[in-house]
């Protein structure tokens, strides 16, 4: 199978970032293929409550498979592991490059069977990803990018490049929301932007997926209790830039990644560039007005 990835823009000469995107494949397909027989047999998983986060069986073990795997290609000396079921609080892992890995992001959509769980991995370098994938189990699709070279949806038969679309000024703003989080600020925010439609979804990665292959329009992330983590966040953000969108905080700003705090407090805007820009600004001047509101 050829994959027609575009004109590379090298991050390090010393990784050819294709190759190692040659190596993951294979790799996600499997993580994919052992969590979807999780998801077959849910009901009997047992859950544990992490921080307030259900995690299970299925967590631990495609979290296990996927360090495990990639060590084996990629050796701990020149590459770090960020995973989401080992982190421990600490200093920026020190290696020239970082694995930062979600096995189950959408844990709790696995468990309601909403089949919108997903598999983040994402090639951190100097703080920015350089390559991601978000593994989608239940479409049977792997959505990959590496850095300057664009976005594609892989099933097991093609490839399709992505690029985010401005939104359709003839229908409402399709808002992805999450299911387990948002709360009355952000209806309070997206009550100031006219006419939208709000379509619930699960994971991170499935809300960016369908931004980018224009199921929906955009994703807004007000924090509360709790804030995203690199984990949630690395692999998504590429994937969603390399596809032409926007993956910023409100101000305009980038995430970074592999920092010495994991949590992104501030506030998310994701969608087409120009309606980022947009919305971030509105975003901004709205917490302004809204001072009882904080991020933290």
């Amino acid at each position: 199978m050829v994959f027609p990835f575009g004109q590379l823009k090298t991050m390090s000469p010393s990784l050819d970032l294709e190759k190692t995107l040659a190596t993951l494949r294979p790799i996600l397909w499997q993580a994919l293929e052992q969590l979807r027989q999780f998801y077959r047999q849910v009901k009997h998983l047992t859950v544990q409550d992490k921080g307030g986060d259900p995690v299970t069986l299925a967590d631990q073990t495609i979290d296990a498979f996927l360090r495990h795997a990639l060590q084996a290609h990629f050796p701990a000396s020149q590459f770090g592991y960020l995973t989401e079921e080992t982190y421990t609080p600490g200093q920026p892992l020190p290696q020239p490059y970082q694995w930062i890995i979600d096995p189950l992001d959408g844990t709790s959509d696995f468990l309601q069977q909403t089949g919108e769980y997903a598999i983040h991995v994402a090639l951190v370098h100097d703080h920015r990803p350089c390559l991601a994938a978000v593994v989608w189990p239940e479409q049977e699709v792997i959505y990959t990018a590496i850095a300057g070279a664009g976005t594609y949806r892989e099933t097991r038969w093609d490839s399709t490049q992505l690029r985010v679309q401005p939104p359709n000024e003839g229908r409402p703003l399709r808002v992805v929301m999450s299911r387990s989080h948002g709360g009355e600020h952000l209806q309070a925010f997206l009550s100031t932007l006219g006419v939208i439609q709000q379509i619930p979804m699960g994971s991170m990665g499935c809300k960016t997926a369908s931004i980018c292959q224009g199921d929906a329009d955009l994703y807004v992330n007000l924090t509360g209790g709790s804030a995203p983590k690199d984990w949630d966040l690395a692999a998504p953000d590429l994937i969603m830039q390399e596809a032409g969108g926007a993956f910023t905080y409100a101000n305009g700003e980038l995430p970074r990644y592999n920092c010495a705090d994991v949590q992104h407090w501030l506030p998310l805007v994701v969608g087409h560039p120009a309606l980022s820009r947009w919305v971030g600004d509105r975003l901004q001047a709205f917490l302004a007005e809204n001072q009882s509101y904080s991020g933290k």
